[in-house]
């Protein structure tokens, strides 16, 4: 990867099972994918997970998006804090692709279902508009 990849997680973003006075959803996968990035080593080393206060996406907590420079963003939903392993898969599919764009055969099983909008580049490709 030339070019970070960040990866936004919903800090805001409430389990329905969540404890009101613990740590929400959204916290606890953005600590997790924190912590298997760090663990990660060279395969990792472009990846930055930020949490963000709200994806505006609250009827599919938790959301992720992925985003590069130059590349197709991709907003996702519906994931919990067990999620991490599936959503770093699908970074490392989205980092290998030029335009960030993943096959929808090849994402894992939680990021076809999960699509909640995919955004262009914002040097946006003349093709986009096609």
């Amino acid at each position: 990867m030339a070019d970070t990849l960040t990866i936004y997680v919903c800090n805001t973003c409430r389990a329905a099972d969540d404890d009101p006075d613990g740590p929400r959803a959204g916290t606890r996968l953005a600590a997790e994918l924190r912590r298997r990035v760090r663990r990660g080593g060279a395969a990792t080393a472009d990846i930055a997970v930020v949490p963000v206060e709200c994806l505006s996406v609250c009827k599919r907590p938790v959301t992720v998006s992925f985003a590069a420079p130059g590349k197709w963003t991709y907003i996702y939903g519906d994931f919990d804090a067990g999620s991490a392993e599936a959503i770093l898969s699908a970074a490392g599919q989205y980092a290998a692709a030029g335009d960030g764009l993943i096959p929808w055969r090849e994402r894992p099983d939680g990021l076809k279902r999960g699509v909640v909008a995919r955004l262009p580049p914002s040097t946006a490709l003349p093709e986009a508009a096609e």
